[in-house]
């Protein structure tokens, strides 16, 4: 094979968009098996369900320009957090068109079930490296951010 046409080629084992994915793939769903099965709640619902913990009332929109999921997968988390009775919604003031989401009493408590359980599996994450690594990675994380 060419050199000019092996450049052309995507390797997807060393491509890096591609490794990033499929590690947060991992790490996401390695943490949600300790979920899902208490709480009944995939991803989605938990990336709803932490950003409102940590900004008790937002709108579906600001959801989806925090947690960097699509409108789509919001609105189906949203529906299934408030048919479990974890959401509650309410019409914007402002704006009628808009609702307002807030956790409602039995979502504020699995939030605050999950919140050790997601410390402490980062905790355990993070000990693999050395406080150097742990440095490294956070500007490298940083970087690539503001890069993308």
């Amino acid at each position: 094979m060419a050199k000019a046409e092996q450049a052309s080629r995507l390797v997807l084992e060393t491509f890096l968009p591609y490794r990033l994915s499929v590690m947060t793939n991992r790490i996401s769903g390695a943490l949600s098996r300790h979920y899902a099965e208490r709480f009944g709640i995939g991803i989605p619902e938990w990336r709803v369900i932490a950003n409102l913990g940590r900004q008790p009332e937002m709108s579906a929109n600001e959801v989806v320009e925090r947690s960097a999921m699509d409108k789509v997968t919001v609105s189906r988390a949203v529906a299934a957090l408030e048919q479990k009775g974890l959401l509650q919604r309410s019409r914007d003031a402002g704006d009628k068109r808009k609702s307002q989401l807030r956790l409602s009493p039995r979502g504020e408590a699995v939030y605050a079930e999950i919140v050790p359980l997601a410390l402490g599996f980062e905790r355990d994450l993070l000990a693999r490296l050395t406080p150097e690594e742990r440095a490294v990675l956070e500007r490298v994380i940083a970087k690539l951010t503001d890069a993308a």
